[in-house]
């Protein structure tokens, strides 16, 4: 079984080695044909602590960590201007 990646924009990182990354579905709604965008948050286990507010990161499915957090940060693909 292939393992789950999403991309998304890191939202918080307040916590020791956890990260909260939000991902954002894109889909056209199926009776009125406008695109919608759903956005869901992951908290992702981020060893060294390296990801800031507004980078983009991809996160992996990996095995629950925590109560809550199930993916970890694979790479950090764009950092954000504002660090």
């Amino acid at each position: 079984m292939a393992t789950k990646e999403r991309v998304g924009i890191v939202v918080s990182d307040k916590m020791d080695k956890t990260v909260v990354v939000a991902v954002e579905n894109r889909f056209p709604h199926p009776i009125y044909k406008k695109t919608v965008s759903r956005t869901k948050r992951y908290k992702a286990h981020d060893e060294t602590n390296n990801c800031k507010v507004g980078d983009q990161v991809r996160i992996t499915e990996t095995r629950p960590l925590s109560r809550t957090k199930r993916w970890t940060v694979a790479e950090v693909l764009n950092t954000s201007a504002a660090n």
